[in-house]
């Protein structure tokens, strides 16, 4: 009898658990899927994608599948720990993979082990999300968290940030030139990257973000895009947009423009799971972009994804994988037929 997906699933699971594979299976759960596995092979070159590509893609699967995500973060010297959990639960690895360049000294001396993690995962069949949470510019690398990346700019010192050729302008530039060679490194190695650059702007706890209308956050945002795009060539990132599920009405004064946004995502801390004005403000104030949960500490239900079909993808956050979630609520969510893995990703 030919196995249905979830059949398949729970079969992995239970050949993970006693340390077997699924290679030796062909006829069983491999035969229903041959993905499932989620075989890491990080020697082997996947075929070049762009961003475009990418981006198409999940127009494609929007309101129909939903990829899995996990995101790591601390230590960058372990880039792929909390990927590997979700393996080691669930018998398969998430379909995104996301990581952090981060500010303190031992991640900083890190970010080519993070970044050389993003090859791998890009290879062995996953898309790469990158975020950066970074020191300000009034100060140097690395830096504190409350001190630093808590930290607050003045609106004088703001209004100079966002102004070209200025003395905070300029020390932002270099500060972008930091990380330019790891993104470049990605795209000479054709791996197109998910870059959520000033995440969750609409909320005041990060120094970048609080700050409504053109002049604020999101004129930032669309200084990086035209520095990292225009002037360094990085054609291979993927913007995404990204706010906190906090007051969906004032989400629209943060949006910096459909020419600068690929993916429209939403962080989903203040309620589990978003309420329906948060799914409906993210379709209205990006129309005609896809829209993705990029960090949950709760996966989301497969009740939940079938009512909110257009999460193009999920992201966990780190610990929260199991700090938030039950072994039992994991497998639940990663064998339902919605949800896309590693393996399953075409572009």
């Amino acid at each position: 009898m030919r196995l249905t997906r979830r059949m398949a699933y729970a079969a992995v699971a239970l050949l993970a658990a006693l340390g077997l594979t699924a290679a030796g299976n062909a006829g069983t759960a491999a035969s229903a899927r041959p993905s499932v596995t989620g075989v890491r092979r990080p020697g082997a070159v996947r075929p070049a994608a762009t961003a475009a590509g990418v981006v198409a893609y999940l127009k494609t699967i929007s309101g129909n599948h939903t990829v899995s995500g996990q995101h790591n973060r601390e230590p960058n010297a372990s880039p792929a720990i909390w990927t590997n959990k979700v393996h080691d639960i669930t018998g398969v690895y998430p379909g995104l993979w996301g990581g952090d360049f981060l500010y303190s000294q031992d991640d900083i001396a890190h970010r080519a082990t993070m970044v050389a993690e993003a090859r791998n995962e890009w290879n062995a069949g996953s898309l790469v999300a990158l975020m950066w949470h970074m020191c300000p510019p009034t100060m140097a690398e690395p830096c504190g968290w409350e001190s630093g990346v808590e930290s607050h700019l003045t609106d004088g010192q703001w209004s100079e940030l966002v102004t070209n050729g200025t003395a905070l302008n300029n020390a932002w530039k270099a500060r972008l030139d930091t990380i330019v060679p790891y993104l470049q490194s990605l795209k000479d190695a054709g791996v197109p990257v998910l870059w959520r650059v000033l995440h969750e702007m609409n909320d005041g706890w990060a120094w970048w973000g609080g700050r409504p209308g053109p002049g604020g956050s999101a004129k930032l945002y669309q200084l990086t895009h035209d520095y990292l795009v225009g002037t360094k060539g990085l054609t291979n990132l993927i913007w995404v947009w990204n706010v906190k599920d906090l007051n969906a009405g004032a989400i629209s004064g943060y949006y910096p423009g459909a020419s600068y946004v690929d993916v429209a995502t939403l962080d989903s801390w203040n309620n589990a799971f978003p309420p329906s004005q948060y799914y409906q403000a993210m379709q209205s104030v990006a129309p005609g972009k896809p829209i993705a949960l990029a960090e949950v500490g709760t996966l989301p239900t497969p009740a939940q994804l079938a009512a909110q079909p257009k999460w193009a993808y999920f992201m966990v956050w780190a610990e929260y994988l199991t700090n938030d979630n039950s072994d039992d609520a994991i497998k639940a969510t990663y064998y339902d037929y919605q949800v896309l893995h590693r393996g399953d990703i075409h572009l």
